[in-house]
């Protein structure tokens, strides 16, 4: 399982699915399957989305669940 933020990046920028869609070069229903995690994005499609959101691959995608905003504020205030 892949874990991503396309929901939060796509909402921060206004976009809708089929914004975005049209963006990336995929059907607006691929972009609801990635954001419910029904999908796994390929390799191609992540740096996609990665480059047209201006983040690194990493940022956007991980094997492993994000840490939430306020975990993150808390090992930022920790460092």
């Amino acid at each position: 399982m892949m874990y991503n933020r396309i929901k939060i990046l796509r909402t921060e920028r206004g976009l809708s699915r089929k914004e975005l869609a049209e963006a990336v070069g995929v059907n607006f229903q691929t972009i609801g399957y990635l954001e419910r995690g029904d999908y796994n994005a390929s390799l191609e499609l992540a740096f996609k989305l990665a480059e047209f959101f201006g983040v690194p691959v990493e940022a956007a995608f991980s094997p492993r669940p994000f840490k939430s905003l306020a975990e993150q504020l808390a090992a930022r205030a920790a460092e």
